[in-house]
């Protein structure tokens, strides 16, 4: 009989420590491989390039290469849904941008995803703001003028978008509905075409980022009324914002975010965050991003990231239902 509790005592303790092992090792060194920094567009973009800046940098900081792969598609959404199913260990990391963090829940009739939940933030990169620029044949120099102007020639105005659904789009629709207009939204496919137009007098204005539009605005080939977001932009200090000029509130940036997969363990994610934010700090990638136009998060924990997503994605969504924009 005693033989027979110690067999069962020593059958238990192995048990115990096979159930252990994968725990264990679940809290090994971390990382333990190549990380991979997932960018839902393809390359050559700015995106991209941010992406490239930050990853390339991270290899000092963590002891391992990361490795940039483009899995473009769908406004973004097929590189998001590749990493809320990749396994959550922080080897595989999303550089989100605004369309698949906050707005496509809202534009795309079904994703495979849910920007809320199917992610850890990891950490705010920062944000590139819109800005409201015109035809200079237009005669106005305000965003008040325009107003005035638009409501004294109803259906007359009209701005470009680089698409239905994207945020120069859905900046307008904003837009219309703070300042009582009704501009008229003109699509195409994709900035280039929309500028084209624009500089042509085709179309009367556009919300595109401040890196698309500085060197046409430096040039006087565009003339600039308005930054599109509460602080005004560094690489354009002296455009006043949509919102100092009366319209309070009136904030559209592309934003851009590191999230990992749920359920990756809260270490990994604070390892991650520490090391994302002191490439972001150091004087190098501070100043190639001020360059580009890109405003630094003050805040870059990642509770601040998860709470910008889901305010964003609560804003886009009435935002969306507005516009009747609708994508399959």
């Amino acid at each position: 009989m005693r033989h027979l509790t110690h067999l069962f005592a020593a059958a238990t303790a192995c048990a115990a420590l096979l159930s252990a092992a994968p725990a264990a090792q679940a809290q090994g060194p971390f990382p333990s491989k190549p990380l991979t920094l997932v960018v839902p567009f393809p390359p050559g973009g700015p995106t991209d390039a941010m992406a490239r800046t930050l990853a390339a940098e991270m290899k000092d900081r963590l002891g391992q290469p990361m490795i940039v792969e483009n899995r473009a598609g769908a406004g973004g959404n097929i590189g998001a849904e590749y990493v809320a199913r990749a396994e959550a260990d922080g080897h595989t990391l999303l550089f989100g941008t605004s369309g698949p963090l906050a707005i496509n829940a809202s534009l795309y009739r079904k994703i495979n995803y849910d920007p809320v939940k199917s992610y850890a933030p990891v950490i705010q990169v920062g944000y590139l703001p819109n800005i409201l620029v015109v035809n200079p044949a237009l005669p106005v120099k305000t965003v008040p003028e325009l107003v005035a102007y638009a409501k004294a020639n109803p259906g007359k105005l009209s701005y470009a978008s680089s698409g239905n659904g994207a945020s120069s789009h859905l900046a307008g629709v904003l837009f219309n509905s703070v300042a009582g207009t009704d501009l008229q939204h003109i699509p195409y496919k994709g900035t280039g075409p929309a500028l084209n137009d624009l500089l042509g007098n085709q179309v009367s204005m556009t919300f595109t980022d401040i890196l698309t539009a500085l060197p046409y605005v430096k040039a006087g080939k565009l003339r600039a009324l308005g930054v599109a977001t509460v602080a005004r932009s560094q690489a354009l200090p002296d455009v006043p914002t949509i919102s100092e000029q009366g319209y309070k509130g009136y904030d559209v940036s592309v934003f851009f975010g590191i999230v990992a997969p749920a359920g990756t363990p809260a270490d990994r994610v604070t390892r991650l965050n520490h090391a994302f934010a002191e490439v972001l700090n150091s004087p190098k990638v501070k100043q190639m991003f001020a360059a580009q136009g890109l405003e630094a998060s003050a805040d870059t924990s990642p509770q601040k990231l998860g709470q910008f997503i889901v305010s964003e994605s609560a804003k886009w969504k009435d935002v969306v239902k507005k516009s009747g924009a609708q994508l399959d």
